[in-house]
């Protein structure tokens, strides 16, 4: 079997994984989800209003208090929306399995454990 015709195989057993599966879903809520995704348009448009209040020469620090407690808001409502924290978790699932896949597959290259590190892993880094 070929390299490519492996790859193939195991791109198709991620795409199935049930935690892929998840993420899949999260990413639709996240999009289906109006009031979210105008909180997070919203989020990048007073970051970028502040970064270019910052890069004036004559800065003004009202309106700069004003957009970062705007901004302060922003990310609260964002980071307390559970549609949002569900897709957060489902990435990170994701980064994790993709994480083990690469370090077994490093593993099976070299005979040795990837580096993590974390040293409580393994014997300590050398």
């Amino acid at each position: 079997m070929e390299i490519m015709e492996i790859a193939e195989m195991l791109g198709e057993a991620i795409k199935n994984d049930e935690r892929m599966t998840k993420l899949n879903e999260c990413k639709n809520a996240y999009d289906s989800d109006v009031e979210l995704v105008r909180y997070m348009m919203e989020y990048e448009v007073q970051q970028k209003a502040m970064s270019n209040e910052y890069e004036k020469p004559e800065k003004n620090m009202e309106l700069i208090a004003d957009i970062q407690r705007r901004v302060d808001e922003l990310y609260k409502l964002i980071t307390e929306n559970p549609v949002f924290n569900a897709l957060d978790a489902a990435q990170a699932e994701v980064n994790a399995l993709m994480n083990e896949v690469n370090q077994t597959i490093t593993r099976a290259i070299t005979g040795e454990e990837p580096c993590t590190h974390d040293c409580s892993t393994c014997g300590g880094c050398h």
